[in-house]
């Protein structure tokens, strides 16, 4: 794995204004993504963690720009994105691409399948029919499926099979970086450990770089290099994986470690959180985490930790760590 930074993301956020009244004045912002730092090394995959509402898919569509980010910088092959006009879009979306959770909801049902993957060429600049079929068919044979099947309706499809042209459409302009938005958890179990083996051949034959984004961690275990941690529209750890999975650094991590099923060997005692994840439109003073946190210390409910590495790259936000 290449150490050279592909991607990287600088106190980025991502509100989205709350207005009501006669006058529909502004009462606030629910703050999805509230400074997230990161950066993402060639042909890696770092895996995005964290519970549902926590900010995991804002983040992904913000640096893909299918949000506009309210702050912050987004930085790609060392040159900053954040301020590309649309046409210097289309041409930074040759390199990053995004997989969706349901591959249903970005087929058109009026479009065959050949017509969805090769209409990012045609956008692009492909104008030969001929060689455009020759490339789809190419990349559908290359995601497990046949050449005819690009004459077929996505309805014709199984929910694997059209993730499989969902992946299909993702590489067809040769990417380097992949946004995987949960590609997996829509999926049946044994489906999902063919859709992930078929992404890492894929990372490994092209050369892909992913950011990975799911609330499973049996998966992020599976597919990651590193691993972030999210909560409430912030970063709490950030480590390598074997780090993340043997010496977890944050409560909110050791609670969603303790969750993981086990067979054959001794399960640790369970964590159970109070309550829900509370609302990003008025979250916690603070650390974030304090309201639910099983190891909460009085300084929690009035400074928010910053995220700091406390030894090897091993990075987290929480009073409890001292900063070597």
């Amino acid at each position: 794995m290449d150490n050279h930074k592909l991607l990287e993301v600088k106190e980025l956020k991502k509100y989205y204004p709350v207005t009501g009244g006669l006058f529909s004045r502004h009462l606030g912002d629910v703050k999805a993504v509230d400074g997230v730092s990161l950066y993402i090394n060639e042909g890696e995959t770092l895996g995005l963690v964290g519970e549902s509402g926590c900010g995991k898919s804002t983040l992904g569509r913000t640096i893909l720009r299918l949000e506009e980010p309210t702050g912050g910088e987004i930085i790609y092959r060392g040159t900053s994105v954040t301020g590309l006009d649309k046409g210097e879009l289309r041409e930074l979306r040759r390199e990053i691409q995004m997989i969706f959770q349901d591959p249903q909801s970005f087929l058109d049902p009026r479009m065959t399948v050949g017509q969805s993957i090769g209409e990012a060429l045609l956008i692009h600049g492909v104008k030969d029919e001929t060689e455009r079929l020759q490339r789809v068919a190419e990349i559908l044979e290359r995601v497990g499926l046949e050449a005819q099947h690009a004459l077929r309706y996505p309805h014709e499809f199984s929910s694997g099979q059209r993730q499989r042209i969902g992946i299909g459409r993702a590489l067809i302009l040769n990417p380097r970086l992949i946004i995987a938005d949960e590609p997996v958890s829509a999926l049946d179990v044994s489906i999902q450990a063919q859709i992930l083996n078929l992404m890492l051949d894929l990372r490994d034959e092209f050369g892909l770089t992913y950011l990975f984004i799911a609330h499973d961690l049996s998966v992020i275990r599976y597919v990651s290099h590193r691993v972030a941690v999210m909560y409430l529209g912030k970063i709490v750890e950030l480590a390598e994986k074997d780090e993340i999975f043997h010496n977890p650094l944050h409560p909110y991590t050791e609670a969603l470690l303790s969750a993981i099923p086990t067979i054959g060997q001794k399960k640790k005692a369970r964590i159970l959180l109070p309550g829900s994840v509370p609302s990003s439109l008025e979250p916690p003073s603070g650390c974030r985490f304090h309201t639910r946190c099983h190891r909460v210390l009085p300084v929690c409910p009035q400074e928010g930790p910053p995220l700091k590495d406390n030894g090897h790259g091993h990075l987290v936000a929480c009073h409890l760590r001292g900063v070597r």
